[in-house]
């Protein structure tokens, strides 16, 4: 049985040699399959490429594909889903959180116990910073609270997938891509792995807590149109609290006259309206933005180079 074992790369020079050994330590173990690793180069400026390109050159296992430029991890996930070949297909990255022990045992799951995917949470967030931990648990109790499908709080996108999960996950080919949504939405039969947080073998992280907070906003705006249920619900009930403000003022002009007072309070009032509906533009216009996204049906990646699937040792050129 061919396992395809598809790994996304952006900037790991420094960690893809400790990603090798440790994962040829597992999978020699493993004499009932062959292997297929499939580096995806997501437009890095480091030496990434031509290192994996060295690595290709003396292990057949290894193919690779290069972007044009960087596209998110989220193409960089399809372009490999849609290159592997295997009966089975993982998901890991480069950097080693996601331990290449547990592959034997996430296998046997999808290929022994009938599950269609076998995935990974992390059990706990140690060593990550505080305030990351925080609004990492209250994306996931928020996203949960508004959508159907049931997003694992700790989830990885390390997994094992049998070939029908694959072939489900390609056949949605949207632009805006959630692949920790995409993965509970196809459903199936999926077997849970936990384990304790792993810190990066080498390098840095490429995910900022700017870059983690839009990709969350891209999550909640890709799954659910709750916000703009929110924004009609919360705009209505402000509608009401208007009307009864137009009343309360006109009884105490008739009872009390035309006082001058109130300006300050009348101020913050407009400042908070001005707000409300900013806001709610801006939750608008994210799902626009969407939809303008999609309907330009721009390719999800573009490959500049990639191994020759007829030779090897060659490299097919775009």
């Amino acid at each position: 049985m061919l396992l395809s074992i598809v790994v996304p790369c952006y900037n790991e020079q420094e960690v893809i040699p400790f990603f090798l050994e440790e994962l040829y330590k597992i999978t020699d173990k493993m004499k009932s399959y062959q292997f297929e690793i499939v580096f995806v180069n997501d437009g890095s400026t480091d030496r990434t490429l031509h290192d994996i390109k060295n690595y290709a050159r003396t292990d057949a296992q290894i193919r690779y594909v290069s972007f044009s430029r960087n596209f998110g991890k989220e193409s960089a996930i399809y372009a490999g889903l849609h290159k592997a070949k295997g009966d089975l297909v993982a998901v890991m990255d480069a950097d080693l959180q996601d331990p290449p022990s547990l592959l034997p045992d996430m296998c046997h799951a999808v290929e022994a116990e009938g599950y269609d995917a076998a995935a990974t949470r992390r059990s706990s967030r140690r060593g990550e910073p505080v305030v990351r931990s925080v609004f990492a648990k209250l994306f996931y109790k928020l996203i949960n609270k508004m959508t159907e499908v049931e997003i694992v709080d700790g989830a990885r996108d390390f997994r094992v997938m049998s070939r029908k999960y694959v072939n489900a996950l390609l056949g949605m080919k949207e632009y805006n891509r959630f692949s920790k949504g995409l993965y509970s939405w196809v459903g199936f039969r999926v077997k849970w792995f936990s384990y304790e947080n792993v810190q990066r073998a080498a390098g840095h992280t490429k995910w900022s807590f700017w870059s983690l907070f839009q990709y969350s906003i891209e999550g909640i705006a890709a799954f659910t149109t709750t916000p703009l249920v929110l924004a009609s619900f919360v705009g209505l009930i402000l509608c009401i609290c208007t009307v009864l403000a137009v009343l309360f003022i006109i009884v105490r002009r008739i009872v009390f006259g035309d006082p001058v007072d109130g300006w300050a309070s009348l101020a913050c009032l407009i400042t908070f309206m001005g707000g409300c509906q900013m806001f709610f533009f801006g939750i608008m216009g994210q799902y626009i933005a969407k939809m303008y996204l999609e309907n330009k049906r721009r390719p999800i990646y573009i490959v500049d180079e990639e191994t020759d699937e007829t030779d090897h040792s060659a490299v097919r050129r775009f």
